[in-house]
């Protein structure tokens, strides 16, 4: 922490935080006016100073791994923080994707002429200074800087205390390439202290600095940002998802899916948390597909009727169905048809993402459309909640809100628009 204490100085946290503020602003004003050509070489410049910075971004994650097993943190938490040499290359790959989208400033959102010749744009703009609170995720800082920049935006990142030295070499690698480019690297800056009064400081606006806080992280963190934020949230709430396998869900696809949906990755937000399960599919359903999950490791809670028909399975609890487990862990109940699988998920759901598993289109379209969630999935596992996959080149969060943002929010999310009047002298009677 000396360098910590170094870098905060006289002034303290507030002083720096208040200076970082002032140089994000600044920033953001160039920024937002650069040419595409010119953002555009800046991301592919930052993608090959991640490449070019690999060993030292890689020895200082193993410092944060070494120190989350010294503080005994969760399997699921551990695999979050951990870079490898192929994580670091989809990281720089992100950046490049990102780089090759159309730009979203200056987009002609709508167009319009009145009678009395005046001519209406609505144009997409950027939002201004992004500030970002995350949690253990190192590649958070490269989505989420490499984002702000190609939607003109200037971000302030506050990552994760236990990923702070491994977010600390992914900036200084993206910095570089920034100014590499001809731009004003302060466009991206990581909050350089631990200190929690960093995320007040941030809550506060930053006397105006911020123009909008993303909160990436578990039901804690968003629950703060939410109560204390004095400027305007893009909520990333917890990823609270379900599978309804339907009565006339194809077994072996089912079996696969949900495989892929629990367990790919345990400790991301689109991991599936509760399995819901048909009744007239009970029989034929239940049984395999838990037994293929069991095999793999992954701890079964259930109802007295899931108990009752498979072996090894632990009693759910209430708590149990609205738990995000992060881990190799499902939940899992019978339900009696549609409505009664759309009621748990209402009722206990986090509007995240939820998909049923079913061969009737009619039943997969009355889901899709009663499921208020911001995403809502046939036939697919409810990993595929990401931005990359989305063709967004990489996202800052899933907002299950519904104002502005919902879903992956990537570039075309971090605009806001303004209107463009243009007129050849006209007064208003």
């Amino acid at each position: 922490m000396g360098r910590e204490a170094r870098i905060l100085g006289a002034d303290g946290v507030d002083g720096v935080m208040r200076e970082l503020g002032e140089r994000a602003k600044a920033a953001a004003r160039v920024i937002a006016l650069a040419p595409a050509p010119t953002k555009t070489a800046a991301l592919r410049a930052m993608a090959a100073q991640v490449r070019v910075a690999s060993a030292d971004i890689l020895a200082a994650n193993a410092e944060d791994v070494a120190d989350g097993r010294r503080h005994g943190l969760a399997a699921s938490f551990m695999d979050r923080l951990t870079l490898t040499p192929e994580r670091l290359e989809a990281m720089a790959a992100a950046v490049e994707e990102i780089a090759a989208l159309p730009d979203p400033v200056g987009r002609v959102l709508a167009s319009w002429q009145r009678p009395n010749g005046l001519t209406f744009e609505r144009v997409a703009t950027p939002l201004g200074v992004i500030g970002i609170i995350y949690e253990s995720r190192p590649n958070v800082t490269a989505d989420a800087g490499a984002l702000c920049l190609k939607s003109g935006n200037a971000a302030i990142l506050r990552g994760g205390s236990d990923s702070f030295r491994s977010s600390s070499a992914i900036v200084a690698a993206l910095r570089r390439g920034i100014a590499e480019a001809g731009l004003d690297p302060d466009v991206i800056q990581l909050v350089p202290t631990r200190d929690r009064a960093a995320v007040g400081a941030m809550l506060s606006g930053l006397n105006g600095s911020i123009d909008v806080i993303v909160p990436r992280g578990g039901k804690s963190l968003v629950a703060r940002v939410q109560a204390e934020a004095r400027v305007p949230v893009f909520a990333h709430l917890e990823g609270l998802c379900h599978i309804y396998i339907h009565a006339a869900a194809d077994l072996a696809m089912a079996r696969e899916i949900v495989v892929n949906a629990k367990l790919r990755r345990t400790g991301v937000c689109g991991a599936v948390e509760t399995l819901l399960v048909d009744r007239k599919v009970v029989e034929t359903h239940l049984q395999p597909i838990l037994a293929d999950l069991m095999a793999r490791g992954c701890e079964i809670r259930g109802d007295a009727e899931v108990r009752a028909r498979v072996a090894g399975v632990v009693a759910a609890t209430e708590a149990d169905w609205s738990t995000e487990y992060l881990d190799a862990i499902l939940s899992v109940k019978v339900v009696d048809g549609l409505d009664a699988a759309i009621g748990h998920i209402e009722t206990y759901g986090s509007h995240h993402t939820d998909a049923i598993l079913t061969e009737d289109a009619a039943v997969a379209e009355a889901f899709l459309a009663r499921v208020d969630s911001a995403i809502v999935l046939w036939n697919a596992s409810t990993q595929f909640a990401d931005g990359g996959e989305f063709g967004f080149g990489g996202e800052i969060g899933i907002a299950t809100g519904k104002m502005h943002a919902r879903g992956p929010v990537g570039v075309e999310q971090l605009c806001s628009f303004n209107y463009r009047v243009r007129g050849t002298g006209q007064t208003r009677l």
